[in-house]
């Protein structure tokens, strides 16, 4: 049996100044990762979250430590989960510009993304959701 290639993005513009909706979109890309493969046969999920406007400041090491606690685990705990179960991390480079942001400043995982480049990997995914 091949494998098939499924993409979900998580797009979200929500950042520390609102911590439960800027954590939602990790909740569920955390879910996605860790989907029973065996039940879902031979799917290989790439599970995208893409950050813009001001959720771009979740990529930044020293902000993500005052991210509130939502009542189950903390922005870093499910940050951490979605990077070590192969998540990928994109960021809004126009949106790191308009806030004076450098790759450098940045969570290592983290991937300056152009808007371009953010179309084709939404054009590519079976499914894009939006916070």
């Amino acid at each position: 049996m091949s494998e098939i290639a499924e993409k979900i993005i998580y797009v979200t513009t929500n950042g520390p100044e609102s911590p439960e909706k800027a954590t939602l979109p990790f909740k569920l890309a955390n879910a996605g990762l860790a989907l029973d493969l065996d039940v879902v046969m031979a799917l290989d999920l790439d599970v995208v979250m893409a950050l813009q406007g001001p959720a771009v400041y979740l990529a930044m090491p020293g902000m993500i430590p005052h991210v509130p606690d939502t009542n189950t685990s903390s922005l870093k705990q499910m940050l951490e989960v979605f990077v070590e179960s192969g998540g990928r991390l994109l960021v809004c480079i126009p949106c790191m510009e308009e806030r004076n942001l450098k790759a450098t400043d940045l969570i290592e995982q983290a991937v300056p993304t152009s808007g371009s480049a953010l179309t084709e990997e939404i054009l590519s995914a079976k499914a894009t959701l939006t916070y």
